[in-house]
């Protein structure tokens, strides 16, 4: 009962769900000696905070819960809009799975850095909340940053040679990027708006030349090189050196996903649709986003790593959202938002197939994956379910999100973005069937022993997420209704 009347109260609600992650690594340290334990604060943890997030109203009003104000006017502050709640909502119920995989996974592995792996991802969440429910760009690039630094020892976690190089590129990029464009960007926009609050419409609408406002939007779309848009996109192939939970939740949904919700949320609540849309060279984003598309996915054709192959095609799935919103009208962002949700089951549901691969047999090469079907046919069913959804072929959640924006792409008369859509719909086609060839019509390798599927909650997690990519109907729904105080003038003209 005392729960329930707290989060009657958002301000509450939201104190509830930024301690939550916290707390839960805490107590993680304090029972590190009892694996089973830790096991079971993880999963508690994670269920608490999906209930937190599913139970939080939604609004557009602005800030409710004030967490500090370390300098005078830009306070530490959260509200509830509905794109943050459906990042944090997607963020959130996908821990939980990935808690799941991960228990199954490093239960395999002798592994002295269990704990901490458990207590970063943990504080990742944290991060991730703090993101999702930022009430001004001040606050959202603290936990931006907060994000880069504890998702650092996930990157390293194996502590070999290419773990430490690959983590150091990781933490090298993005910290490079924020102190050279984003935080230049946010001084720009407090010193022309005086305020750094998100609002409908955009803060800089009518304040400041239209001339500049291209220019700064680029700061915003490079500093915030967690979206990957090229070329400030390499940090996340040598990201994958990570262990495969690591590799699927963050860097298939939070991380990534921080990324381009951050370059959304500018655009509509910082500069706002109408100024971008009327200010000279507002194509140049969507040419870049649309550039990038094409040029990862010939980079994922040309791949035989496994999760490389999925590094690249993650780079062109980001831009798809990037190129969605640089559309700069309401469908577009709508577009993105259920992108942002597409992508983030079908691409965990890869991930998770790779390393159930890899922990069972030891494969990480395309090239090694003859006849796989046949000893792991749930996993590679997954994969096909998830790769369907990559292509956006229907009835998947990627097709879904495709159709959104190639309505926005027609209501602009973008046909750019309707032939990037088209082109990369084709090569996505070009480096994921040819797997499933491989490993459902290709006569196994010599050196191939039957092995069977990956341990059950492994085989469970991977399972359920590749059902989500074909149930959206069932909630994609919900997520235009989440989504209609922002995007809603869209829905009279496409219902």
């Amino acid at each position: 009962m005392a729960l329930g009347n707290a989060l009657m109260d958002a301000s509450s609600g939201l104190g509830l769900i930024l301690s939550t992650p916290f707390i839960g690594a805490s107590l993680m340290i304090l029972v590190r000696r009892a694996p089973v334990l830790r096991d079971a604060v993880t999963m508690i943890t994670s269920v608490s905070l999906f209930i937190l997030v599913a139970m939080l109203p939604s609004n557009s009003d602005g800030a409710v819960f004030v967490l500090a104000e370390p300098i005078s006017g830009l306070p530490i502050s959260f509200g509830t809009e509905p794109f943050g709640k459906l990042f944090a909502f997607i963020a959130s119920g996908l821990w939980i799975v990935t808690s799941i995989y991960s228990i199954g996974y490093l239960g395999q592995k002798t592994d002295p850095n269990k704990t901490r792996y458990f207590v970063c991802f943990a504080l990742s969440l944290g991060s991730t909340m703090g993101i999702a429910f930022a009430a001004n760009l001040f606050t959202l690039f603290i936990f931006y940053e907060a994000l880069t630094l504890v998702t650092y020892p996930l990157v390293a976690h194996y502590g070999t040679p290419e773990s430490r190089n690959g983590a150091r590129k990781y933490l090298q990029i993005l910290l490079g990027s924020s102190i050279a464009l984003f935080v230049p960007g946010i001084i720009i926009v407090y010193l022309f708006a005086g305020t750094l609050d998100f609002q409908e419409g955009g803060v800089l609408n009518g304040k400041l030349d239209p001339a500049f406002t291209i220019p700064l939007l680029l700061m915003f779309l490079y500093g915030v090189a967690k979206s990957a848009v090229m070329p400030v996109h390499s940090w996340l192939p040598s990201a994958m050196v990570a262990p495969a939970p690591v590799s699927a939740l963050l860097h298939a949904v939070a991380v990534v996903k921080a990324g381009v919700f951050t370059i959304t949320k500018i655009i509509a609540f910082i500069f706002g649709w109408e100024m971008l849309a009327s200010s000279p060279g507002a194509n140049l984003p969507l040419y870049i986003a649309g550039f990038t598309v094409i040029a990862a996915s010939v980079h994922a054709l040309q791949q035989d790593n496994i999760k490389s192959m999925l590094a690249y095609s993650t780079i062109a799935q980001l831009s798809y959202v990037v190129m969605a919103a640089s559309l700069f009208l309401p469908i577009g962002g709508l577009a993105a938002a259920l992108h942002i949700a597409a992508h983030a089951v079908a691409k965990i549901t890869l991930f998770f197939v790779a390393g159930a691969i890899y922990l069972k047999s030891g494969y990480t090469l395309i090239s090694q994956l003859n006849g796989i079907g046949r000893n792991m046919p749930l996993t590679l069913l997954a994969f096909t379910i998830a790769a369907a959804s990559m292509i956006g072929l229907p009835p998947t959640a990627g097709f879904f999100s495709k159709w959104f924006l190639l309505q926005a792409a027609f209501t602009t008369e973008s046909y750019f973005t309707v032939g990037v859509i088209t082109i990369s719909t084709a090569l996505n086609a070009a480096y994921f069937l040819p797997i499933l060839y491989r490993a459902f019509f290709k006569a196994p390798n010599e050196d191939q022993k039957s092995f069977g599927e990956a341990p059950w909650p492994v085989l469970a997690a991977l399972l359920f997420t590749a059902a989500l990519s074909i149930t959206f109907l069932a909630y994609g729904n919900a997520i235009m209704e989440l989504e209609a105080p922002i995007f809603g003038s869209i829905f009279n003209k496409y219902d």
